[in-house]
């Protein structure tokens, strides 16, 4: 059997299905044949059709399973069914190739691409639909890249640059924004290419559309007047976004390990309920309400270009300022994270093909409204299509901005009377608009489940931020509950359950009770010492980056400072910070803790966090380059404004220590130490703890022999995972095998744990 995701066995020509089911189930069956699924993942693309609309457009669908039944696809591959009669997925929507998909990985997005590439070529794609030798199908859908015509090639700019995509989640929206963002200062043309796609850089849509992954190899290249300032600020600007976007990955990892460690609430007997995707924790006593969803009719009624283009313009501007309201709003009230997404919603409607393909309808003759209704609707469909959920998503947030500036072209459209919630809702939908989510009034709201959308949508996101429970992806039975039933929604366990005994309302009652009694315990003991349960006293300190986080990582229990990232005060800016401004820095936080410890890591920059106006030079693998303290060593003029204005904080007489990254010898250390005693002396400031960070093996096992030497350690398990492991953690195949309880790993901590010992180091 050939590994190809496509051969002629898994092709079907001339079918006539019953129905959609029917459809796909025999689908999955040449999948199963062909050994690319365990049989049970024809439930699962069942399951994934009651969630979502696979239907590409054109007379193609594309049904696949659900993420987390991938474990069921044996290797990957692609059945096809040719139905020359056409069959009915929705209504309107005829399809006439079903192309069902099991993927493993990445590796079937060639085709993808390819299909969306036929979604625009009638010609080639018409013929399709009738012809009787598989192969035809084969050669359309596999065509590889060198063969594509030749407009279909990416050609770069004339400057360049290559950068290597390290964003877990890939390129979604909000990052996307900032490049854009950045993009648009510049006047030169600036494009972002990946293999044989290129995007242009100042255009949102144009940029998703590449549905880059983590580790994607990028080219960014520029043209015209000050390419290269624009370029640099377009690197800039995606380098930036790194620290941000890692930072919230872990942060969600975090929450989810938490959410499956919590017990979860279980009804007694066998309570009728449906089932749905967790995406806010939490457990909900209710009545349940339905929120049809609002049909929109956008009546055609044709205008002149100059009288459209003028309406369509007033309205956009109207929409922006509408979302940087409703963005200060949240930013206020639930923080800047989710007031960045009502900003990418804004950026959404700067796209010029979505204006462009606006005005195009209009000079073929339709109204104003009706032509930005389909440019919506038909770019948000070319994002769904990508077969990437966070793209899917965005999809959702395009139409929410799209239908902001609908009802401003035309607002009897938004002329439907608002719901009348009782107190104590259970809100039930087909999906919810992030902006109507954001305005939900929870004094009367206690959760919410939606037929469709899924755990990493913007209205999942807003939600666990509002602190109400909520489920996603419950099906179209979800709008078949009866209106004004009494529910309970359970966020952890992703279930709502029907006409709930007596019995069961009592126990989820005392279930909340106990859940508040645990919060406030919780919130009761942040203050009390960390100790392990034989009576370990365990320091509890934070890892911050600016003074004005202190505060909330107090309030949550930390006794201080346990690593500042002195990185942060050298990103997002033209210039590196002076003495000065670093000395002010550090005083800040050291006023904000209040006599607690503060520990300041020196500059770590280099490996995956660059400073584009440093000039480093470029490394083939600068993981294991010139980065942390080798760099400091190698740059006086970073080094030394550093260690002034650190020992001139160490005036205060309030605890300070510093800490040296990426030290791999004796020597490195003892060089250090002579920089920060001369600038000690000069200064008449206080000696301090100088300390290392442990990160390279070569450390480790010298630990014993580097101890005398240092007031402390700091074990910095990311990269001595990655340098004892020989594994990138940022590597897209290999990051999950990046373990830091190895043994390897673990060997070398207690190695480090053992040589500070030796010496009574910390």
């Amino acid at each position: 059997m050939s590994d190809a995701p496509l051969t002629p066995q898994l092709i079907r020509l001339g079918c006539r299905p019953a129905d959609k089911e029917a459809a796909i189930r025999q689908a999955g069956a040449l999948l199963a044949a062909a050994g690319c699924i365990a049989p049970d993942y024809i439930a699962s693309l069942l399951r994934r059709e009651a969630v979502a609309n696979t239907y590409l457009g054109n007379g193609i669908a594309i049904p696949h399973g659900m993420a987390e039944d991938r474990a069921q696809v044996l290797r990957t591959g692609i059945a096809i069914l040719q139905i020359p009669d056409g069959l009915e997925w929705h209504p309107g929507q005829r399809t006439h190739l079903l192309c069902a998909i099991a993927a493993r990985s990445d590796d079937h997005l060639v085709m993808l691409r390819q299909l969306t590439r036929l979604l625009q070529d009638e010609a080639r794609l018409l013929p399709l639909f009738s012809t009787t030798d598989p192969g035809e199908l084969i050669a359309a859908l596999a065509q590889p890249a060198e063969a594509l015509p030749p407009d279909a090639e990416a050609h770069d700019l004339d400057l360049c640059e290559e950068w290597r995509l390290d964003y877990p989640n890939g390129l979604h929206a909000r990052p996307a924004a900032l490049w854009v963002e950045a993009a648009r200062r510049s006047p030169a043309q600036l494009q972002v290419r990946h293999g044989n796609l290129a995007a242009d850089a100042k255009n949102l849509i144009s940029l998703l559309q590449l549905a880059l992954r983590q580790g994607a190899l990028l080219t960014v290249s520029a043209r015209g007047p000050q390419a290269a300032e624009g370029l640099r600020q377009l690197l800039q600007a995606m380098r930036e976004a790194s620290l941000a976007e890692q930072t919230a990955a872990a942060i969600a990892a975090q929450r989810a390990t938490g959410q499956r460690k919590r017990a979860l609430w279980q009804p007694s007997g066998r309570a009728v309920s449906l089932p749905g995707i967790s995406a806010s924790p939490g457990l909900a006593i209710g009545t349940v309400r339905i929120l049809a969803a609002a049909q929109l009719n956008v009546a055609d009624h044709p205008v002149s270009l100059t009288e459209g283009g003028d309406r369509l313009h007033e309205a956009l501007a109207a929409t922006r300022r509408q979302l940087s309201q409703l963005a200060d709003a949240t930013q206020a009230t639930l923080g800047a994270p989710e007031a960045a997404i009502f900003r990418a919603q804004a950026e959404l409607l700067n796209d010029t093909d979505l204006i462009t393909l606006s005005c195009q309808l209009m000079v073929a003759g339709h109204g104003v409204e009706w032509s930005w209704h389909q440019a919506v609707e038909r770019l948000a469909e070319k994002l769904s299509a990508l077969g990437n959920p966070l793209l899917a998503a965005r999809a959702a947030d395009l139409r929410d901005a799209g239908r902001r500036v609908l009802f401003q072209l035309d607002p009897s459209l938004q002329n439907r009377a608002p719901a009348e919630f009782g107190a104590d809702t259970i809100l039930l939908t087909a999906d919810l608009a992030p902006s109507d989510t954001a305005g939900l009034d929870l004094a009367r709201i206690k959760g919410l489940a939606t037929a469709h959308g899924g755990p990493t949508a913007h209205t999942a996101i807003l939600a666990r931020t509002l602190g109400l429970p909520a489920l996603v992806a419950a099906g179209p039975a979800l709008l078949d509950v009866a209106d004004g039933s009494p529910a309970i929604l359970d966020g952890d366990g992703g279930r709502l359950y029907l006409d709930p005994s007596e019995q069961d309302l009592a126990s989820a009652r005392d279930w909340q009770l106990r859940q508040s009694e645990e919060r406030l315990r919780q919130q009761n003991e942040r203050q009390e010492p960390g100790q392990t349960a034989d009576g370990r006293r365990i320091e509890i300190a934070a890892n911050l980056n600016r003074p004005d986080q202190v505060a909330g990582a107090l309030e949550n229990g930390a006794e201080g400072v346990g690593l500042m990232r002195t990185e942060f005060l050298f990103l997002e800016r033209e210039t590196a910070p002076d003495e000065d401004e670093q000395h002010r820095t550090y005083l800040a936080m050291q006023q904000a803790l209040q006599g607690r410890p503060l520990i300041v890591r020196a500059l770590d920059i280099g490996g995956d966090k660059q400073v584009p106006y440093l000039q480093l030079p470029r490394e083939d693998n600068p993981f294991l380059g010139v980065r942390g303290a080798r760099l400091l060593l190698r740059r006086r003029e970073l080094l030394e404004p550093q260690l002034r204005a650190l020992y001139r904080t160490a005036k205060s007489g309030k605890p300070l220590s510093i800490m040296f990254p990426m030290i791999s010898s004796l020597k490195e250390i003892t060089r250090l130490k002579g920089w920060c005693e001369g600038v000690r002396k000069e200064l008449d400031a206080p000696a301090v703890p100088i300390g290392i960070m442990v990160e390279v093996s070569a450390a480790a096992l010298l630990a014993d022999q580097l101890a005398p030497y240092v007031d402390f350690f700091s074990i910095g398990t990311n990269d001595l995972t990655q340098y004892a492991l020989a594994i990138d953690r940022q590597h897209p195949e290999l990051a999950a095998e990046a373990d830091s309880l190895h043994p390897a790993v673990l060997r070398l901590i207690q190695h480090t744990v053992r040589g500070a010992a030796a010496h009574r180091r910390w």
